[in-house]
């Protein structure tokens, strides 16, 4: 039995990636550095090498734990769906919690500038690609079973269509300094689905 997997090393790998992914969430890829996750955690800083071979392995695992936890809310939601038909407007409120976060809600686009930056700043961790395209396509296959439950039948296609819609609606307003994209692609989608 290796020390990670006792009960308190996965607890302090697991404040490790709880750690790193806050880090992330509020200062994208750069936030996320040996010193300030061990920090974060309260752990030594010899303790983020113990348990993770290099720096890009605790960036995945704090993508991951992230994604994995936004994916997770995002069911929990359609757990609660009853299957029938309910108003555009409702699931195009679904649909923009989980493509921009719940946190996009209250207007303001920091939130989602950090979650694009994240997404942007992606491809030049080739060792994230896999994790992304796995994320993505769960994400795809909740976005169709909202709306199916919702009485609104789109093909993959249309489906992927929506999301391109969504997001160049938000990098549009997040070029034009929009403080709320969120609002931009809520009138793009309602353009589309009403």
């Amino acid at each position: 039995m290796t020390a990670a997997s006792t009960p308190k090393g996965e607890r302090r790998r697991q404040a490790l990636v709880a750690a790193a992914a806050g880090l992330l969430a509020e200062g994208g890829f750069e936030a996320v550095r040996h010193r300030a996750v061990a920090e974060r955690a309260g752990l030594p800083l010899a303790s983020t090498t113990y348990y993770f071979s290099s720096l890009d392995d605790l960036i995945s695992a704090a993508v991951e734990h992230d994604g994995r936890q936004e994916l997770a809310a995002g069911r929990a939601r359609l757990d609660e769906l009853a299957d029938q038909p309910r108003g555009t407007d409702a699931v195009i409120e679904l649909l923009l919690d989980l493509l921009l976060g719940v946190a996009s809600r209250d207007g303001g686009a920091e939130p989602v500038l950090l979650r694009y930056e994240r997404l942007v700043g992606s491809p030049r961790r080739p060792y994230l690609a896999p994790l992304m395209r796995q994320m993505s396509a769960e994400l795809q296959e909740l976005l169709a079973e909202i709306f199916e439950r919702s009485g609104m039948r789109v093909s993959r296609e249309r489906l992927l269509e929506l999301i391109a819609l969504v997001d160049g609606a938000v990098v549009n307003a997040l070029i034009e300094s929009d403080p709320d994209p969120r609002s931009a692609a809520r009138r793009m989608l309602a353009a589309q689905l009403g």
